[in-house]
């Protein structure tokens, strides 16, 4: 058996490179051109979400009616109506916030950080539910198929389901796109063709359709009165409030869009708002032609599809194909979740309310920890419910409208205190007012009819997310006043005008120091080498690796704007170390992992300075915690470990933190 080369990979890094592929170029001009979403793509990953809701939200909603049913149509009015005005809320909103981000940074820009963060909060929890709503019903759907012995598996199966998506979405989200577009429009095309067969074959009986339901309203009247037949409208009218969820995808998703990013978001709202406002509205109306009751074991579309076409020829293959595309749809909604999930977690993570490692890429531009944390909480979800969809119902789209209520709320506010000569503004000022009242009115209600059937766990979640992120930011906070304290003093240095520094010799003793920002941290590490090696140092080489995160990754030009904000910093160490008379240069790499890019960048220094030496800072506590771990990364000794294989020299200088 012949032996591995020592410069092929190891076994785990082929095992991981088969699965989520190979590395992105960062050099390659074209690679955001290539990764980006086009509207109609965009539409499958961002929209599925919303559309697969019309499996089960227009369903909740008319099995509230019970024998009232001719509320339906009145019910199938109002929620097009909905999806269309808080889709349109949302095409200003990515209109006036291109940079994306969703609810989190809407809330956070125009009503403070602390709204920001309950807003951030509740997407997360109601990210994660869509994950495993999702998965469980598509299971059920999938699963209603075979024979009831085998429904032991079905749980198993979920989990499977949510790994494999976890595994797509690192790989990217094109990617993982491109494979479920298929489904989406076997999706599409089905239930357009039961949607025009079933109103197309009603046609002749609109006219007595009509007069039976002027006739029951009356009756309906009679019995419950004005009063009786409101409250029990607006009680279905907010139980179907399920069929509003994944709205705020596509605002959240605008970093992944095509440019001109602000016309494909605005266009691929367009596509969802109305495929969403269409279907779940002609599905109302669609069981009221039909007289279509809940049966036991199956779904009220599922219910509606056999009845259509139990006479048809070939009719036993379309509703199979309908309803396995329905099921299938729901896993591609799933893809929401993984999709925007890590992205408001990266969001979140750049602005320190969860730690930073969050809004890191990686190797494939990917917010791999983000996805794995998703994938991680959905698998909990899935277990501590068992795959139940109708206690999950009960968890599910309270927080989607927690966050549609601060930013439909935020925007008015903003709308309220522009310039009375704004164009438009009191078309603004309805638009988000309706919006606003619309989603807090639902809100009200879902919190009021589902907070004692386990609504209640659903708020305490969030709340307890909202405290951790809250003592996750102080702890920040108080490292960074720490450091700022310990070197206010290093930060203010004078310049030394009268010390001259010859060239860089790259046969002398060389210290080469990683640096990530300028500031005492820096300053402290460059002058406790010469004060701990007096003479001994002849040259200083500042190595940074610009770190390509969530927040740096929106296209070709913020790549150039990261490096050359860290040249600019690079260049101030340079001209500090030759104030104090030492030779001095610098070198920069770029890339999404610190780690892999500094151990690039420090061998081939090494290559050209032979007698160097390695240095960096590490922030240390005086007491170790477990979750400083999690909070603090471990970047400067993860690199001396790989330094030191290679037989170079290379030293961690404390920075102590009290």
């Amino acid at each position: 058996m012949s032996e591995r080369p020592d410069n092929a990979p190891p076994r785990a890094s082929r095992l991981r490179r088969w699965l989520f592929g190979p590395p992105r170029d960062l050099r390659d001009r074209s690679l955001f051109h290539r990764l980006s979403l086009i509207p109609l793509l965009a539409w499958v990953g961002l929209g599925a979400d919303g559309l697969s809701s019309s499996s089960y939200g227009p369903e909740e909603a008319f099995r509230t009616l019970g024998e009232h049913t001719y509320l339906a149509v009145g019910l199938a009015g109002l929620t097009a109506f909905t999806v269309l005005v808080i889709a349109a809320g949302y095409s200003k909103i990515i209109e006036h916030f291109p940079q994306g981000g969703g609810g989190y940074v809407v809330a956070t820009a125009l009503l403070g950080p602390r709204l920001g963060v309950v807003s951030g909060c509740a997407l997360l929890v109601d990210y994660v539910l869509t994950i495993t709503i999702s998965i469980a019903a598509a299971c059920d759907a999938l699963f209603s198929f075979v024979p009831p012995g085998w429904h032991v598996s079905k749980l198993p199966c979920a989990f499977l389901l949510i790994v494999a998506l976890v595994v797509l979405n690192i790989r990217g989200v094109r990617e993982s796109v491109l494979v479920l577009t298929p489904i989406f429009m076997l999706f599409v095309a089905t239930h357009l063709v039961v949607i025009l067969g079933g109103f197309g074959s009603h046609l002749p009986q609109v006219r007595s359709t009509l007069t039976h339901i002027s006739t029951d309203f009356q009756s309906g009247l009679t019995t419950l009165g004005w009063g009786g037949l409101l409250l029990l409208f607006l009680h279905a009218y907010s139980l179907g409030s399920g069929t509003y969820t994944g709205i705020e995808a596509v605002s959240n998703g605008l970093p992944i869009l095509r440019e001109p990013r602000v016309q494909t978001g605005q266009r691929t709202m367009l596509y969802m708002a109305t495929s969403l406002a269409f279907v779940a509205a002609s599905l109302l109306v669609l069981y009221l032609l039909w007289q279509v009751a809940p049966q036991p074991g199956q779904t009220m579309n599922a219910a509606l599809v056999r009845r259509m076409t139990a006479s048809l020829p070939g009719g036993g293959t379309f509703a199979f194909l309908t309803l396995l595309s329905e099921g299938a749809l729901l896993v591609v909604a799933a893809q929401a979740g993984f999709m925007d999930g890590p992205r408001v977690l990266a969001n979140m993570a750049t602005d320190s309310w969860m730690p930073r490692r969050f809004a890191a890429l990686s190797e494939r531009l990917t917010t791999q920890n983000g996805i794995l944390m998703m994938g991680l909480a959905s698998l909990a979800a899935l277990l501590y419910t068992q795959g139940d969809v109708r206690h999950l119902v009960v968890l599910y789209s309270i927080n989607v409208f927690i966050t549609f209520s601060l930013s439909m709320f935020g925007m008015l506010r903003r709308c309220l205190t522009i310039g009375r000569g704004d164009p438009g503004r009191r078309r603004q000022i309805a638009l988000f007012a309706g919006a606003f009242l619309l989603c807090a009115t639902i809100l009200v209600v879902t919190v009021l009819e589902k907070f004692h059937q386990g609504g209640w766990l659903t708020l305490m979640l969030t709340g307890g997310l909202v405290l951790l992120c809250f003592w996750i930011r102080h702890h920040y906070q108080i490292v960074l006043a720490k450091l700022h304290e310990l070197y206010a003093q290093l930060e203010k240095l004078p310049s030394y005008a009268n010390k001259t520094a010859g060239p860089v010799d790259p046969q002398q003793p060389t210290a080469a120091i990683l640096v990530g920002s300028y500031g005492g941290l820096g300053i402290h590490t460059l002058m406790n080498i010469f004060r701990a090696f007096p003479g001994h140092y002849k040259n200083v080489v500042f190595l940074a690796v610009g770190v390509v995160d969530s927040g740096e990754f929106k296209g070709r030009h913020t790549l150039e704007t990261l490096r050359t904000r860290s040249r600019e910093m690079l260049d101030k160490y340079v001209a500090l170390a030759r104030g104090l008379g030492v030779p001095a240069t610098a070198r920069l790499a770029v890339g999404t992992d610190v780690v892999d890019e500094a151990e690039k960048l420090c061998l081939d220094t090494a290559k050209k300075f032979p007698y160097i030496t390695f240095f960096a800072g590490k922030v240390i506590f005086k007491r170790e915690s477990w979750y400083q771990n999690l909070l603090h990364n471990e970047t400067a000794l993860a690199l001396q470990k790989r330094l030191h294989w290679a037989g170079h020299i290379m030293v961690v200088l404390p920075a102590r933190v009290r």
